[in-house]
């Protein structure tokens, strides 16, 4: 039977063939297919029907790579599926981005809706085998440098410098411009303050559009991100003002993100900030004492939501302030 347009582009990116059914995928792996089904949705993929004939062969060598890697004793169980998750999540925001940017080249072109699918065709032979050597490559990087930076600490005691930094009255700004103007602005916002992150020696946590979360492992380092990202931003011509709250302390990282008190302190201190300016909690201030870069001030003690009351600092560029 030929395939439907919609079934001919799923193939044209899986790059094969669906052949199998879930029960069927379980039997080649040697597994009950309720503990298939479990590791398929940590990788984010839905239950099927039973009769769904959705599968290829390259899904019955994930399910035994990962059973694979259990029975060997690299990960238990539970870890496995961590993994899986992360992976999952990862990879969901990868190719839901990536097929935006597949549609907004599409349009550019002139590529009429009723071609749309022929079009995707022709783009999938085109770009996935490069995009997955791309996508190892960039996570084998990322896994070195990070098992690099990680292997000697403890885990649960992790002591960072945080900072958090949004655009201010964004809200109301998107319900102005249109929604092209407004994903315009975002990768703005998102690839100019990526850009800073790192080229600055900090690594971005996550980006929600009208913010960015961010870590350095010395004070010194997240004030200058912080700095810059104001800076930066100020002169993006329609761009908003931008505001940075810092903290240093301990700091929880599961599964790629950041949780505890000095990641709530930072957050909240965004939210006491003036636009354009930087607040920074008497930790990270302290840190920072002796840095002949940046100038320290003391502003009124503020009541800060759920963590009680401090006295925070602005922190601006010393040969500016």
């Amino acid at each position: 039977m030929p395939l439907d347009d919609g079934d001919a582009l799923r193939e044209a990116f899986l790059r094969e063939p669906r052949r199998y059914t879930s029960h069927q995928v379980a039997d080649m792996a040697g597994v009950p297919v309720y503990r298939a089904r479990r590791l398929w949705r940590a990788l984010g993929f839905p239950n099927v029907a039973d009769d769904a004939v959705e599968f290829t062969d390259s899904d019955v060598e994930a399910l035994r790579t990962m059973l694979r890697m259990v029975g060997s004793g690299a990960y238990d169980e539970e870890h496995m599926l961590l993994i899986a998750r992360s992976i999952g999540r990862a990879t969901t925001r990868l190719a839901e981005s990536q097929a935006e940017v597949g549609v907004e080249s599409l349009d550019q072109a002139g590529v009429p809706l009723e071609e749309r699918s022929r079009a995707w065709r022709r783009r999938a032979e085109l770009v996935v085998p490069d995009l997955g050597r791309l996508l190892v490559y960039a996570w084998q990087r990322q896994l070195a440098a990070a098992a690099g930076r990680i292997a000697g600490q403890d885990m649960s005691a992790v002591r960072l410098s945080v900072g958090f930094a949004d655009l201010v009255a964004f809200t109301r700004l998107s319900r102005q411009i249109t929604l092209g103007q407004l994903a315009r602005l975002v990768d703005r916002f998102e690839g100019r303050s990526a850009d800073i992150v790192t080229s600055s020696g900090g690594r971005v946590v996550k980006t929600l559009g009208d913010s960015v979360l961010f870590v350095a492992d010395e004070a010194h380092v997240a004030a200058d991100i912080a700095v810059r990202l104001v800076e930066t931003h100020a002169r993006g011509k329609d761009m908003p003002e931008l505001r940075v709250g810092l903290a240093a302390g301990p700091v929880m990282w599961r599964m790629g993100d950041v949780f505890g008190t000095t990641v709530n302190l930072a957050s909240r201190l965004t939210a006491l900030s003036l636009p354009g300016t930087i607040l920074a909690d008497p930790q990270l201030a302290e840190e920072l004492e002796g840095d002949r870069e940046f100038r320290l001030r003391a502003v009124d003690r503020l009541s800060v939501r759920g963590l009680g009351e401090l006295v925070p600092f602005t922190v601006t560029r010393a040969e500016t302030a």
